[in-house]
């Protein structure tokens, strides 16, 4: 079978983005409703509830490691169609779920089912369009994997405003459905497969300690602190895991894993600024929200929509650049995307009490702008300079350092604003009288030190953000031409596997 395609299956990818964008959406769309879930299923404490956001986010770190070894050993008509039907069934027991435990296991049905889907999008559009082409269709790409989760907490700030939450997996179901439908129809394999691939099931099991610890002991930090024992406990032992996962992955023949990839330097150079951004990224979409929210008290829903051009913006401009990657490289999109998004966020850094909704809107908007410009050059750069048998890995590896460095920021910069926070509280509590103190003054006080919290956590992101741009200029485009790839595939097969040529 060839592995390069002379008319990209359309309509097999069109089908793939269905599915993509709805297990995407899925993902970001239930944080906003967790207080209405509190009410209507009468659950006492918040730390339960949220396992609907970190037992889905769980299941889907320790899945995704193992979607490289899913995708080379199964077909990729059977492998979306099972995915699909899986998510299916898990939207339908939560939309229907009489109470919070059955909720809680479709919640984590559906992370199963989600969890390969983005990874086998990302497979099948690198191996249906030549990769001097690639920019354009992993911008494609990159709009629904960013826009689906940008869009999900207005819209579901809306649906628990104005519908009960239940809608929000209702709505979801039919569009499951029809995806599922049509995948069964008219669903094809474009893939090579490899049926005597087998699975390592201690590299699995290591895995999911690994990763599953280290997203649990982040997750929980936040919340319970960096000193709870159950927190220090899952990292220690997610850490040491991931640890002797890693050494296994290095001596196996066929690992569950291959690690080889970081052989490859553009590759290297585009996971370590992909990992390092993605902490950057998920920090905005945490701080800007509680600025909105717990400083100015904005509600929910407003707080949403004034978030959502920035989304818009980003979902457009995804396409846009990736035309303009396959045109003028990933180099100068990245400088001049992280410049935009490094003064951007220092003009978050600078947000008042008073400042105008007009402000905040546009600088966010300003912010989503640049990061639009960042990721997906950059990982389709990397990518490039992978042989084909290496794909599925490389996407594997891309998508579970993201994940992992995502929530590992988000932790870090919320302790960071709580820190701060605290202390500029106790601050400004310490200079005044206990007898003169009100409660509009207390929550004025309160209202003050979140917001230097926030602040500076900005300043820590806007130092995130300049250590990646000075990482982006030392990127070199990856020669795409026949030759090139030639040599590459020619080398990969061979006893030895030097990188390939860079101009």
């Amino acid at each position: 079978m060839n592995t390069q395609m002379n008319k990209p299956p359309y309509l097999m990818i069109s089908i793939l983005f269905i599915g993509a964008f709805v297990s995407f959406l899925n993902n970001s769309l239930l944080n906003v409703a967790l207080p209405s879930i509190m009410v209507d299923l009468e659950i006492k404490d918040y730390s339960t509830v949220q396992w609907l956001a970190t037992g889905y986010m769980l299941v889907s770190g320790i899945l995704i490691p193992a979607s490289a070894f899913l995708i080379t050993r199964f077909s990729n008509r059977s492998l979306f169609i099972a995915s699909m039907a899986i998510f299916t069934l898990g939207t339908a027991i939560a939309a229907f779920a009489p109470n919070f435990g059955l909720l809680l296991t479709g919640r984590m049905i559906q992370a199963a089912g989600s969890a390969v889907m983005g990874p086998l999008l990302m497979n099948i559009m690198l191996v249906s369009f030549p990769r001097e082409k690639r920019g354009t269709a992993m911008g494609i790409f990159g709009m629904v994997m960013i826009a689906a989760p940008a869009i999900g907490p207005t819209l579901s700030g809306y649906i628990v405003e104005y519908h009960n939450w239940r809608l929000l997996f209702e709505m979801i179901l039919p569009l499951a459905v029809i995806s599922l439908l049509l995948a069964i129809w008219k669903f094809g394999n474009v893939m090579e497969q490899n049926k005597n691939a087998t699975l390592d099931y201690l590299s699995v099991v290591l895995s999911s300690l690994g990763f599953g610890g280290i997203l649990y002991g982040v997750s929980s930090a936040s919340s319970d602190g960096w000193n709870d024992p159950v927190v220090v406990t899952t990292l220690v032992v997610g850490g040491i895991s991931l640890i002797l996962f890693i050494v296994r992955q290095l001596k196996m023949d066929e690992p569950l894993l291959d690690l080889r990839p970081y052989k490859y330097p553009m590759f290297t150079l585009a996971s370590i600024i992909a990992i390092v951004n993605a902490v950057a990224m998920f920090s905005g979409m945490i701080l800007t929200p509680a600025y909105i929210q717990d400083v100015r008290g904005i509600s929910p829903f407003e707080s949403g929509l004034m978030l959502l051009p920035g989304a818009i913006i980003m979902g457009i401009m995804s396409p846009i650049t990736g035309r303009l990657f396959d045109k003028f490289g990933p180099r100068a999109l990245s400088v001049i995307g992280l410049t935009i998004t490094a003064v951007s966020t220092y003009m978050l850094a600078h947000v008042q009490i008073d400042s105008t909704y007009t402000y905040i809107v546009m600088v966010y908007s300003l912010r989503m702008f640049g990061m639009s410009m960042v990721m997906m050059p950059i990982m389709t750069n990397g990518l490039n300079q992978l042989p084909t048998r290496l794909n599925p890995h490389g996407t594997a590896i891309n998508n579970t350092a993201q994940q992992v460095s995502g929530s590992i920021g988000t932790a870090v910069m919320v302790t960071i604003m709580t820190t701060v926070a605290t202390s500029k509280g106790e601050s400004l509590m310490s200079g005044v009288d206990p007898s003169t103190l009100t409660e509009a003054s207390v929550a004025s006080m309160s209202q003050q030190a979140l917001l230097n919290g926030i602040q500076y956590s900005f300043y820590v992101a806007l130092g995130i953000n300049i250590v990646v741009l000075i990482l982006a200029l030392f990127i070199k485009r990856v020669d795409t031409s026949d030759k090139a790839i030639y040599e590459l595939e020619k080398q990969e097969k061979g006893p030895e596997k030097p990188e390939p040529v860079v101009s």
